[in-house]
């Protein structure tokens, strides 16, 4: 039987919610100050700790220190409607949620119906670390690179919990499926994901889409209308674009968040909403607030915990992981076996992806359609060719050295517009072990060419003394046009 502790000076609250914990199927031990349920915290572990937030000897959220790393013991705490920003800052700390003073019983009957979870989470978490090992993917999300896998460890960290969040990021950086993992994370599973874009609904209707009217409330409501709060209700509400939302439209969404309640439009009866909030914005939230686009209170509301999610320029080998993934998809899809040359992958690197795995994805669903079995540099969109050269060339760690070698070449080429002589010039190599290079790689092989047999040997020479005849040529050329 799971096991709840209940924290607080007020024998009569003691009393009722002792009561109420029972009948949920708890067994209940109670303390009257921060010295007895640490006591208590000796004796057993928990699985939840409802305290409280201020207590004769000190605050509740002080308890978290007793609560070991690795615990599946969670922290609640109890505060009154002014003190509501102290809740936020023990979120921040750690603690897993709160309950608002008078306790809404439907909220509490809810959090003690998502135990026990923590435990069972931190296994699922365990695996997809693993997964990403294997596969360079967290759930709903792939790559591999150091700055995703600091927001995976984020993810991982407030997933769990009831915190909001804020997730910070250029448009396409994928918000929302990130989003979705946090939900997919948390206990709240099994109950909706609703994602609601805030720019994309019309000013005069998003009132009514988060919240509902009743049949008659305005022109055209003829029938009464559940919003996205009351749908979503034990589960994630998804709110993109936040600072598109009218500052009056604000004020109301932030009471929900404080009190848990809401009304529709067009009555005065409070409907009880517990829903966890994840907003997103691919603005500066901290700019928003100056420029009076996001209100200060609600976002320091929503900024419980923020995460920025990277744009992709900064990732790294994710664009190759990720088109690579994409193209997979769409083979799997279609029933066909196209690739990458090394050429086009070298042109993934070179490009800036203003638009960001969004732009990413599309770029390969058209080079699919209009290639055949390989997707070569032809295909991708003028501006990867015409892009400013790039002095850098970001490798995966555990690549060979011969696949870094292959890798440079071919970037080295591609910046030389195919030029051979002025590649190998730049990679301190002849032009024969160029031709050599290229010779093994085009053939498949891993390692170093094998020594061309007399005919092979005549024909490089052949090919090497015509491309120095042929620049040869087009230096005289160029001479002969100089005015000088």
């Amino acid at each position: 039987m799971p096991q709840f502790l209940l924290v607080d000076d007020d024998p009569e609250t003691i009393e009722w919610l002792t009561e109420f914990v029972k009948g949920e199927g708890f067994t209940v031990a109670t303390a009257d100050s921060l010295r007895a349920a640490r006591i208590q915290l000796t004796r057993a572990k928990p699985d939840i700790v409802l305290t409280d937030l201020l207590l004769p000897d000190g605050q509740g959220i002080e308890l978290l220190d007793e609560i070991e790393a690795g615990d599946s013991t969670e922290l609640v705490v109890i505060t009154g409607h002014a003190s509501v920003e102290s809740a936020v800052d023990a979120l921040r700390k750690g603690a897993a949620d709160y309950l608002v003073k008078p306790i809404d019983v439907e909220r509490l009957r809810g959090i003690l119906q998502r135990v026990p979870k923590p435990e069972h989470f931190r296994e699922e978490i365990g695996e997809l670390r693993e997964e990403l090992k294997r596969l360079g993917r967290f759930g709903h999300i792939f790559g591999s690179s150091p700055a995703m896998h600091r927001v995976y460890d984020q993810l991982s960290r407030v997933a769990p919990t009831s915190a909001s969040v804020l997730l910070i990021g250029e448009s396409g950086t994928g918000k929302e499926v990130a989003a979705q993992t946090i939900h997919d994370l948390s206990r709240r599973r099994r109950q909706p994901f609703l994602p609601l874009n805030c720019g994309a609904v019309s000013p005069q209707l998003i009132e009514s889409e988060l919240f509902g009217h009743e049949k008659g409330s305005f022109t055209g409501a003829d029938r009464q209308h559940r919003g996205f709060f009351e749908r979503a209700h034990r589960g994630s509400l998804f709110l993109d674009e936040i600072t598109e939302m009218r500052p009056e439209l604000q004020v109301k969404l932030l009471r929900v968040l404080e009190t848990g309640t809401f009304m529709r439009v067009g009555t005065n009866d409070p409907i009880s909403a517990d829903v966890r909030v994840i907003a997103a914005t691919n603005r500066s939230p901290e700019k928003a607030v100056e420029d009076g686009r996001l209100r200060e209170d609600l976002y320091h509301r929503l900024n419980v915990f923020p995460i920025t999610l990277p744009p992709l320029r900064e990732r790294g080998t994710d664009i190759e992981l990720l088109a690579e993934q994409f193209l997979a998809e769409l083979n799997r899809e279609e029933g066909t076996s196209k690739r990458f040359s090394p050429a086009a992958i070298a042109a993934l690197y070179a490009h800036n992806w203003p638009g960001n795995v969004r732009e990413l994805k599309n770029y390969v669903q058209r080079a699919y359609i209009l290639s055949d079995d390989v997707i070569d540099v032809e295909l991708a969109p003028e501006t990867f060719v015409k892009s400013t050269p790039s002095s850098i060339l970001t490798v995966r760690i555990g690549s060979t050295l011969e696949d870094v070698n292959r890798r440079l070449i071919e970037a080295t080429l591609l910046e030389c517009g195919n030029v051979k002589r002025k590649a190998a010039e730049i990679l301190g190599i002849s032009l024969k072990t160029l031709y050599n290079r290229l010779a093994a790689y085009n053939a498949g092989k891993g390692g170093e060419a094998e020594e061309l047999d007399e005919e092979g040997d005549e024909a490089l020479d052949e090919a090497v003394a015509h491309e120095e005849e042929g620049e040869s040529r087009s230096g005289a050329a160029a001479g002969e046009r100089s005015p000088h």
